[in-house]
C-alpha cells in the first residue's frame, strides 16, 4: 500500500519537475537543498532565488516576440517591471541585469530609482512608466527624474488634473499616457475602475489639453484588467474595447505609438497549476495587429507591467513544526514556529494559496492536519490548498523534527505585513537569505538581513 508522503505527492501532481525534487527524503528547490539551508540559517526563514527572476523575464520576452513574428507585428515589445511587487535592493538589481523598463506607483519609487541611478543599476535611457495617483510629492519627483535626463519617463495621467500639475512652474518637454478606467467584473462592488479616465471623456480630453499642447505628447494609451490576463469573454471585452481606443485615438494623434496592457500574467499558486502562456501572448498580439490593420493604423509597440509574474516564484518561506496539539477527534493542528498573518499576508487578507511541501521526512506516512500561527488570533492558521480543502504532511514523531516549506510568494508578502515594523503579538520578522548562482552555475547563499530582535521593536515602540 502506498500511503507515505511521497506517494501522496507523485501521485496528486506531475513530480518530480524542473523546480522540485527529492533526494534521500529531503526536498530540493531549483537544485538547492533545503535542509542544508535550514541548517546553516535555521527558521522560519524566508529566502529569494534570484535566477528565477531573470528566468520569467526572459520567458516573456521570448513569448511575446515570437507571438509578434508570427504575425509579422512591426512594432516593439518592452517588459516593464512593477517596483510595488518588491522594493528590495536584490530584486531591483537582479531585474535591471535583464535591461528592463520600470513602472512606479509612488513618490517614493522615483526615490529609489534615483539611487539606482546613482549606483549605475539604472540606465536613463529606460522607460519609466508612471502610474498611480499623483500628489505633490509624486509630481515634483517625476519633473526631478526628468530633469536629470530620464529621456523616457511617462507619466500616466489617472484623472483630468494631473496634467496641469505637471506644467506648473516646469518648462521642460515631456510624454504621457492615459489611463483608460476599465469595467471590472460585474461580481465587484463598483462597475468602474477608480483607476483612469472614462472612455467617452479621453478624446475629447487630447483634443482641449494636449493637442495643441507644445510642451507635452500623448504617447501612450494604458489600460490593466484586475483580475489578470486570463482566457474569459470578459478579458477579451476588455482588451479589444482597449484596442479599439487606441485605434480611434491614433487617427488624430501621430504621437501616440504605445499600447500598455499593464500587468496580469498569473504565477503557479498550485502544484498542479496549468496556463497557456504561449496561447495568451499570441493571441494578445494577434488581436492588436488585426484591430489595427482594420481602422488602418500602425500597430503600437506593446508594454506589459509584470510584478507577481517577476518576482512571486522566486520567493519562499521556511519554517519548523514546533509541535501539535489533537483539538477534536479530528483535527490535528501542528504549529509552525511563526505567524501567518505577519509572514504570509496574503493568506490571511485575501484567502491566498501557494505550493505548499514538506522539506523532510518525505518517507514517512502522512496525515491531515491544520497549520497554526502563534499568534492568539484565531485566523492564523492554514488548512486548505486552491486544489483541494485539506492539507497534508509527514505523521510527526516524538524527537523528529519536520520542517515545511510555502513557495512561489516572492512578491506583496513584505510590503504587505510592514517589513521591519511592528509585527502582530511581537512577534520577529524572519530572516531573510538571497539565493544565488555563481559563475559555476553552483549556489550561493547571503544573509540579506537577520531575525528582528527585541530591542528593535522596542526602540520603534518608544522605549
Amino acid at each position: 500500500m502506498k500511503n507515505k508522503y511521497v506517494d501522496l505527492i507523485e501521485q496528486s501532481f506531475e513530480f518530480p519537475n524542473d523546480e522540485f525534487s527529492v533526494k534521500d527524503n529531503e526536498l530540493y528547490w531549483y537544485g538547492v537543498p533545503l535542509m542544508d539551508v535550514i541548517k546553516q540559517y535555521g527558521t522560519p526563514l524566508r529566502i529569494a532565488y534570484l535566477p528565477k527572476i531573470s528566468m520569467n523575464i526572459q520567458r516573456a520576452r521570448r513569448l511575446f516576440n515570437v507571438a509578434m513574428a508570427k504575425v509579422d507585428y512591426q512594432a516593439d515589445y518592452n517588459y516593464c517591471y512593477c517596483t510595488k511587487s518588491s522594493h528590495f535592493s536584490f530584486v531591483m538589481e537582479e531585474v535591471l541585469k535583464q535591461g528592463v523598463n520600470v513602472e512606479t506607483s509612488s513618490a517614493f519609487d522615483i526615490n529609489l530609482l534615483e539611487c539606482l541611478y546613482e549606483s549605475g543599476n539604472l540606465d536613463p535611457k529606460r522607460f519609466v512608466i508612471c502610474n498611480g495617483f499623483k500628489i505633490p510629492q509624486y509630481i515634483e519627483n517625476i519633473q526631478h527624474l526628468i530633469s536629470l535626463g530620464f529621456e523616457n519617463v511617462i507619466p500616466v495621467l489617472d484623472n483630468k488634473f494631473e496634467l496641469d500639475l505637471l506644467q506648473k512652474d516646469f518648462d521642460k518637454k515631456f510624454s504621457v499616457g492615459i489611463r483608460i478606467a476599465a469595467e471590472e467584473e460585474p461580481k465587484f462592488d463598483f462597475y468602474t475602475s477608480r483607476l483612469g479616465i472614462r472612455y467617452k471623456d479621453i478624446i475629447p480630453y487630447y483634443i482641449e489639453k494636449i493637442k495643441d499642447n507644445k510642451q507635452v505628447k500623448l504617447k501612450m494609451l494604458h489600460f490593466f484588467i484586475n483580475t489578470g490576463i486570463k482566457d474569459t469573454s470578459y478579458y477579451w471585452n476588455e482588451l479589444n474595447k482597449g484596442i479599439n481606443m487606441y485605434c480611434e485615438l491614433r487617427k488624430i494623434c501621430p504621437d501616440l505609438d504605445s499600447l500598455n496592457i499593464g500587468g496580469g500574467f498569473p504565477i503557479q499558486a498550485h502544484l498542479d497549476f496549468t496556463y497557456d502562456y504561449e496561447y495568451m501572448a499570441e493571441e494578445i498580439v494577434a488581436q492588436i495587429k488585426n484591430t489595427c490593420s482594420l481602422h488602418g493604423v500602425p500597430e503600437p509597440h506593446i508594454f506589459t507591467e509584470f510584478g507577481s509574474y517577476t518576482v512571486g516564484e522566486s520567493g519562499a518561506m521556511l519554517y519548523s513544526i514546533v509541535n501539535q496539539k489533537q483539538q477534536n477527534d479530528r483535527e490535528l493542528w501542528n504549529m509552525i514556529d511563526s505567524s501567518f498573518i505577519t509572514t504570509m499576508p496574503d493568506t490571511w487578507a485575501i484567502n491566498q494559496r501557494f505550493p505548499f511541501l514538506a522539506i523532510n521526512n518525505w518517507d514517512s506516512e502522512y496525515e491531515r492536519v491544520h497549520l497554526g500561527g502563534l499568534t492568539c488570533d484565531s485566523e492564523d492558521f492554514y488548512n486548505a490548498e486552491v486544489h483541494s480543502n485539506a492539507i497534508f504532511l509527514p505523521k510527526m514523531q516524538p524527537d523528529r523534527e519536520q520542517f515545511i516549506g510555502f513557495f512561489h510568494m516572492g512578491a506583496y508578502q513584505e510590503a504587505l505585513s510592514g517589513y521591519g515594523g511592528i509585527k502582530h503579538c511581537l512577534l520577529p520578522a524572519p530572516k531573510l537569505v538571497v539565493i544565488d548562482q555563481d559563475e559555476n552555475g553552483e549556489y550561493t547563499t547571503k544573509l540579506f538581513a537577520k531575525e528582528q530582535s527585541f530591542k528593535s521593536m522596542l526602540k520603534i515602540l518608544g522605549y
